[in-house]
């Protein structure tokens, strides 16, 4: 976590507490908040997005009871067109799972407008925020925060047989609450992580909001 962020530092310093401002490589929208953060990064007149990789899933908002919902997809498609967002169809899949196959790169800072992530799973750091925190984002202004403390968790052995990842985030619910991780970035290690394929690290990593946690992560 440390490297990663003092890779993308522009302002601050790496401690608890103190506020930093980092570089964001990617961000990811899906259709539910997307309207608004698009039209705030249209209102602000750049003619581009200003990150590495922009994406826009129309995956959770699909059923179309009205016209309000394809209006919406509509514009989504248009404005990805405009401004060099990538665009993810209906059908393709949930955002996480699709962003980390199709985009995720280990060591790169992501920011989504959800709370739960699987970029963490390949060595990602990746938060959630608001849907104008990603409009910022797509200018290339730095991310501005709140240096979060990072908690060890160092996993041994291996899941038996009938237990799957969930579990592990279940046993952190028991020990830390629902409120334990505010503040705080989770990291993996240890041999029992190193035992866990990258789909059991993105359920692990994508349950970390449960905690409240501003995101979780594992060695690449």
């Amino acid at each position: 976590t440390q490297k990663i962020l003092e890779s993308h530092l522009v302002k601050g310093h790496l401690i608890p507490g103190k506020e930093i401002f980092i570089k964001v490589d990617q961000t990811l929208t899906h259709d539910i908040n997307a309207v608004m953060t698009y039209l705030a990064f249209e209102a602000i007149g750049l003619d581009r997005v200003r990150t590495e990789c922009s994406v826009s899933y129309l995956d959770h908002n699909l059923l179309y009871v009205n016209s309000m919902t394809p209006d919406d997809h509509v514009y989504l498609q248009s404005v990805a067109r405009k401004y060099g967002v990538y665009l993810s169809r209906p059908g393709n899949g949930i955002c996480h799972t699709v962003h980390m196959a199709r985009f995720g790169v280990p060591g790169k800072i992501s920011m989504g407008g959800d709370s739960h992530t699987h970029g963490g799973a390949i060595g990602m750091l990746c938060i959630g925020v608001g849907g104008m925190d990603v409009a910022t984002a797509m200018t290339g202004i730095p991310m501005r925060l709140k240096m979060p403390q990072i908690v060890k968790v160092h996993l041994t052995g291996q899941l038996k047989p009938g237990v799957n990842a969930k579990e592990v985030v279940l046993e952190m619910l028991r020990r830390e609450t629902v409120k334990g991780g505010l503040g705080k970035i989770y990291e993996y290690t240890g041999p029992g992580a190193a035992s866990l394929e990258v789909p059991q690290r993105a359920t692990i990593a994508n349950m970390g909001a449960e905690m409240g946690a501003t995101t979780s992560i594992f060695p690449a």
